[in-house]
């Protein structure tokens, strides 16, 4: 069942679909794309933006020289947008199954590396199934940020699509998704629907069990930096899916060792204003903005997110873990879950 699925998604991607307009919801739709993004896009080949079907923004800031791996890269956009960001210092590993989509992708390789300037390309595609990035060539702990927009949903196995994520980023890695989301478990009849499933809905998670199978992986804490209703916009399919709910988050989890809640050492975090393109503050969630210069207190989590990782250069964390307080007060997040309130906690803080 799982192969054949694949063929469908690689069918309806490869070959129904030829630009992003075709696309009969609005799962993959884009939003909130930040200004810096939107002109680096402005230059991108129009035929790798036509052939796009990400449902949100999943580049995260602090990308310069970093080696990025995109999964289910499509036509290239954001590995293009990556290519510019990352610089000609970083490098970036798009790998997708779809043939037709790496041959868009693959034909403007020149074209891009051209207009940032670069003496020699600094992206590369492979064909190849994110369950099993080995396969790929993508060796243990050898990426530092992994990315995906509106591609896991569509994973057979997502178990080992996130094992196999966990596997290649570096102590201290990034994974930053955009994904869809459901507010309950899709029945079996609906993810056997083509066209559901291409359209990103019948293959989505339930978030508690994508919480449960990051717990089970290790990784005890994520954090959700947006959330947006799918309202899909298909009345045939609207009636197909019922009472389901799906959601486009954003969610970024760190390869840690860290603990599965917020527990209070007395730490705090002062953000130095150093990023490039972010003077005034750093947003590290949807509950953690940290202005400039101004110390806030924080959870054992948090204080590892930021120290531990390629923003410690970026902080000055005061207090260790030598002496703990009992548990962090940290605020909910608005985290849709299987109720009948869309405001409920998905992660530890």
């Amino acid at each position: 069942m799982e192969q054949r699925i694949q063929q469908q998604v690689q069918d309806y991607y490869g070959r129904e679909l030829h630009t992003s307009q075709d696309l009969k919801t609005n799962a993959c739709c884009t939003d909130n794309i930040p200004t810096a993004h939107k002109r680096i896009l402005a230059t991108l080949e129009s035929e790798v933006l036509e052939k796009y079907y990400g449902c949100g923004v999943c580049v995260p800031s602090a990308v310069e020289g970093l080696t990025v791996l995109d999964l289910g890269s499509g036509s290239g956009r954001d590995v293009y947008l990556l290519s510019k960001l990352v610089g000609e210092r970083g490098h970036v590993i798009g790998v997708d199954m779809t043939e037709e989509q790496l041959a868009v992708a693959n034909r403007h390789i020149a074209a891009h590396t051209t207009k940032f300037g670069y003496a020699q390309p600094n992206v590369e595609f492979r064909h190849g199934y994110i369950e099993d990035l080995a396969a790929a060539g993508i060796a243990d702990n050898s990426v530092d940020l992994v990315v995906s927009n509106c591609v896991l949903n569509l994973s057979t196995d997502k178990a080992a699509t996130y094992r196999e994520i966990f596997r290649v980023l570096k102590p201290g890695g990034e994974l930053f998704i955009a994904d869809v989301f459901a507010d309950r478990r899709i029945p079996e009849s609906l993810r056997q629907d083509p066209v559901l499933y291409g359209e990103c809905l019948s293959g989505a998670l339930y978030t508690e069990d994508f919480r449960r199978l990051l717990r089970e992986l290790g990784v005890n804490d994520y954090r959700l930096m947006s959330q947006r209703r799918l309202t899909i916009d298909n009345e045939e399919i609207e009636r197909k899916v019922g009472n389901i709910k799906f959601y486009s988050l954003t969610v970024r989890a760190f390869k840690l060792a860290l603990e599965d809640q917020c527990e209070d050492y007395g730490q705090v975090a002062t953000y130095l204003g150093t990023l490039p393109d972010e003077p005034n503050g750093f947003t590290l969630d949807d509950h953690h903005h940290f202005e400039t210069g101004r110390p806030m207190l924080v959870c054992g989590n948090t204080a590892d997110m930021l120290a531990l990782t390629r923003f410690g250069a970026h902080f000055r964390l005061d207090g260790t873990k030598d002496r703990h307080f009992g548990l962090f007060p940290c605020g909910p997040v608005a985290a849709p879950a299987g109720s009948s309130s869309d405001d409920t906690t998905g992660s530890c803080c």
